[in-house]
């Protein structure tokens, strides 16, 4: 990141630029503007191919020419995308079977963005030239920081059922398994009589008979595959760019976008983006920006990564667009900054007047500058201007992590469950936020990464284990750390077979507690436990063989047997929670927990969050109060925000922030 940073001389900040939308006098007057709200890194191109190649093999570089050309005169750099987001509509005429199939076999025709099917090789040498195209012409241009790479692969075709993507799942198969008696014994095939004898028989889980479930093992290798074969469109094109510019090479993730494996498409990119958006359906969307933005410095392994997309308001493709409160965007950015981000930027610079996204929000809305939204705006970049010295600083090691296995993901929410309700992303957002409500900063650890940065691991339902990851989780507790293990975890193995000899499986010896039987719920069912509590969603019929039993179950399905156990294993000890623990019970656990591991924790009111980023010379202190009151927050140093000196009390208004450039420790 350094790289980008170093040349805007800070943090970056502004984002997509769609001149293609409007007339070259508009362009003249968005410079200006640009100019005004201290923007100095625009997205260029991720919609422009149908404009760049107009027909099959005539490229027109001269909109793009001209922008780029306009940005550098005003001091303005670009992430420039390759353009290769959406194929124009004569690519569909022309190449029927590049098309997406749904599951269903109903080929989805052009008109919205993404119309492609990731294996269709017509689409790759199609996208290749256009990418050898934009590197040839642009791999040098003084405005260019940074390359986009598509854009939000798999947003709208993670999947495609096509007889094109049927063989290469097919291949991508073979090399998996090496033959069909070694994919028969992973899949199980000896069920329901799927024994296949020849590879012309293996296809993708289209829909099947009527009220029936396709294979698991086939269902978690598609998953597997279609996460692949989108990484290897990004890797193609990302190797065209190396070879032909010095710029470094980034594409957007989506945050917690199930379809693709973040994890695993990490290592692949120079700078780790990613697009960020509220969700209102969530209770408290600030604690699950936060949980974004950890995620990116954690597949960034702890160095600064690059917001590429958030709003200044409202978007157009939630079911209710609510409009961001006064101070909500400054706090949202904000928050990114503090957990990582060397910038903010926006979808998009002028909001649009036609098409889909007409009535998503903009840095330049629709009110023009005579508008709130511009006015925070210009706030905002006069803030970053006044952190520019934050940029290439990091967060300091977090001693929490969250245990988040793509894979294992995948698998918990097939089909043919004891629970629909047992998700693993639901239950890491409750545990998020308990952590978050006492400002503990947590890592998204992938089961085979460095586990020994951490003193405590969270572990919600991680259903699919393999036996090296399970043995290495046991290391991780022998050797003096903690472990809390929630329910529906360690069931199978790789391959989604199920481990025999009584639940938690991979677990059992680490939690010293064996699973006769689960006892799922009914929805909005509850049961009693023994400490006071209430459990929803899931309960186990279990017994302890080594572990401490904290909370029975008083009620239900499961009466009598334990809800809370507690086991020391070697130096370390593992918790298991076998239900959903209702808020207050929660709360109270996290907290036992982070005691007994010593792990300090806030005790400001709820709401208040607190973060710390530090270099080799200077510590930033990061407070965001997301409440409706005044907090006071021990600080010394002088406040960057405000520009004003802190000499013990820090005082943050209402809904505001404040960033401490902090005091060495006095001696």
């Amino acid at each position: 990141m350094d790289r980008v940073t170093g040349r805007l001389g800070g943090l970056a900040y502004g984002g997509d630029y769609n001149p293609e939308q409007w007339s070259p006098e508009v362009w003249l007057e968005d410079m200006s503007l640009m100019g005004q709200a201290s923007v100095n890194l625009v997205t260029v191109g991720v919609f422009a191919w149908s404009l760049v190649e107009p027909h099959p093999g005539e490229y027109d570089f001269t909109l793009i020419d001209q922008v780029l050309e306009l940005a550098h005169r005003n001091g303005i750099h670009v992430d420039l995308a390759t353009g290769t987001a959406s194929p124009p509509p004569w690519f569909t005429r022309m190449h029927p079977d590049a098309m997406l199939v749904d599951s269903e076999g109903t080929p989805r025709s052009h008109g919205a963005r993404q119309a492609y099917c990731p294996s269709s090789p017509a689409f790759r040498e199609a996208a290749a030239r256009l990418c050898s195209h934009m590197v040839d012409r642009y791999g040098d241009h003084p405005s260019v920081v940074l390359w986009h790479v598509s854009n939000e692969y798999g947003d709208h075709n993670y999947h495609c059922y096509c007889d094109v993507s049927a063989q290469s799942f097919r291949t991508w198969l073979q090399h998996r398994y090496g033959s069909l008696a070694e994919l028969n014994r992973a899949w199980g095939t000896a069920v329901w009589s799927q024994h296949y004898a020849d590879w012309a028989d293996v296809m993708p889980p289209r829909s099947v008979s009527y009220k029936s479930f396709a294979n698991p093992t086939q269902q978690l290798d598609w998953w597997r595959f279609s996460s692949d074969e989108l990484l290897t469109l990004f890797q193609a094109e990302a190797a065209i760019i190396r070879a032909g510019s010095s710029y470094p090479v980034t594409t957007n993730f989506m945050s917690f976008f199930k379809p693709v494996n973040y994890q695993k498409w990490a290592s692949s990119v120079d700078i780790v983006s990613n697009d960020d958006y509220l969700l209102y359906t969530d209770p408290h969307p600030e604690q699950r920006t936060a949980m974004a933005a950890d995620l990116m410095r954690s597949l960034a392994a702890g160095k600064p990564w690059l917001l590429m997309e958030h709003s200044t308001s409202a978007v157009n493709w939630q079911p209710r667009n609510l409009a961001k409160a006064p101070g909500e965007m400054r706090r949202n950015s904000l928050q990114h900054i503090a957990r990582g981000a060397d910038g903010a930027l926006f979808f998009q610079w002028r909001a649009s007047t036609f098409g889909a996204e007409k009535f998503h929000s903009a840095m330049l809305p629709h009110a023009g500058t005579d508008s709130s939204i511009w006015r925070e705006v210009c706030r905002l970049g006069a803030d970053l201007r006044h952190l520019s010295h934050v940029a290439g600083s990091a967060v300091e090691q977090p001693r929490v992590g969250i245990i988040l296995d793509w894979e294992s993901w995948w698998a918990a929410e097939l089909d043919s469950h004891p629970s629909i309700d047992a998700t693993p992303i639901s239950q890491i957002r409750r545990w998020y936020g308990a952590l978050w409500e006492r400002s503990v900063v947590v890592d998204f650890v992938a089961p085979t990464g460095d586990l020994s940065k951490y003193d405590l691991l969270i572990a919600p339902s991680w259903y699919l284990v393999s036996d090296d990851d399970a043995g290495r989780i046991s290391d991780f507790v022998t050797s003096g750390a903690t472990l809390v293990l929630t329910y529906f975890s360690g069931v199978v193995d790789e391959n989604d077979h199920v481990r025999t000899g009584g639940y938690p499986g991979a677990f059992r010896e680490v939690t010293g507690l064996v699973i006769e039987e689960f006892a799922p719920l009914l929805a909005h069912q509850s049961v009693r436990l023994t400490d006071g509590g209430t459990g929803s969603v899931w309960t186990d019929r279990a017994r302890v063989t080594t572990a401490e039993v904290l909370a029975r179950y008083a009620d239900g399905p499961a009466e009598g047997s334990p809800a809370i156990t507690f086991n020391t294993v070697g130096e370390g000890a593992c918790w298991y929670v076998g239900t959903e623990l209702d808020d207050s019970g929660l709360t109270r656990l996290v907290e036992t927990v982070l005691t007994r591991a010593g792990i300090p924790m806030s005790t400001h009111a709820a709401g208040v969050e607190i973060v710390r980023r530090a270099s080799p010379e200077n510590s930033y202190l990061f407070v965001l109060n997301h409440t409706a009151g005044e907090v006071l927050v021990e600080a010394r140093g002088h406040e960057l925000l405000d520009d004003r000196s802190v000499q013990g009390t820090l005082r943050v208004a209402p809904g505001g922030c404040a960033v401490v450039l902090e005091e060495p420790p006095r001696q």
